[in-house]
């Protein structure tokens, strides 16, 4: 994967493909090639060029230890979709991601032609701020949690009952995830700041977006009730919103099928 220096730091970036660009923005803890599992290859066959990225505090790209806010990460983007030669660029995220889209959409119209944001929020709760603050206690004692239960309580969060119950399904997860899990980085830790404080209400802001836009939510998310997803694409006008069952926060890993569907559909429009 190639190493640019965008928008003053080093950013780990790869694309695949050919035709209209799309950008797919990965969401808090995890590298961009996350998306390759399911999603590249989707949008691949489907006719586009397809670009994955390691946000900032994600290595190799720049670590950023010391912080960061949610519009280095946009603006972050933003080179990127210039270095890759302009938009406007269709942009895809979750979680995290999807506030970077939501933000990147509003702040540089000209960049982004679609917008999907999938587990997404545009006002803070008392429980996001809470789950932010825990982790970060958490990293800063110097807690390491044994593999095997940060694996349990990783899956009890991100994945849906329907899953949870299957034991072939979810033995499966389990074993990716303990094998994956391990100490977060101080980038890990950066990008946990992230989160808004409680209260803070950005759906307002939201009613000047101009990109075409679909929201997509997990129905059985914890993380990131769906409601919220629906707030979301009240406040945009003109968002379509789709949400799709059995699917918890990890929604586009537990039912790809189902999640490229509606992305290509929406993205070919």
């Amino acid at each position: 994967m190639p190493l640019a220096k965008l928008n003053g730091i080093d950013l780990n970036y790869d694309v695949t493909g050919a035709g209209p660009l799309v950008v797919l923005v990965m969401g808090t803890g995890s590298p961009g090639r996350v998306w390759r599992t399911h999603q590249v290859p989707a949008l691949v066959k489907s006719g586009f060029r397809v670009a994955t990225f390691d946000n900032r505090g994600i290595a190799p790209s720049s670590e950023c230890a010391g912080g960061m806010m949610l519009d280095d990460l946009v603006a972050d983007t933003a080179a990127l979709v210039e270095h890759l030669g302009g938009g406007p660029a269709r942009v895809v995220g979750t979680s995290m991601g999807a506030r970077v889209t939501q933000e990147l959409a509003l702040a540089r119209p000209d960049l982004v032609s679609h917008a999907v944001m999938m587990a997404t929020f545009g006002k803070a709760t008392t429980f996001r701020a809470q789950m932010s603050k825990g982790e970060k206690d958490l990293h800063d004692a110097g807690i390491e949690l044994p593999a095997s239960y940060r694996a349990a309580m990783t899956a009890m969060q991100n994945f849906s009952p329907k899953t949870l119950a299957d034991d072939s399904a979810i033995g499966d997860w389990l074993a990716v995830l303990e094998y994956s899990s391990g100490r977060k980085t101080a980038g890990m830790r950066a990008q946990i700041g992230l989160e808004m404080r409680s209260g803070t209400d950005r759906l307002a802001a939201y009613r000047s977006i101009r990109a075409k836009s679909l929201v997509i939510g997990f129905a059985d998310d914890r993380m990131i009730p769906v409601q919220q997803c629906r707030d979301v694409a009240a406040a945009i006008p003109g968002a379509r919103y789709v949400e799709i069952a059995d699917t918890g926060h990890f929604g586009y890993l537990e039912r790809p099928d189902a999640v490229n569907a509606a992305l290509v559909e929406f993205l070919a429009s």
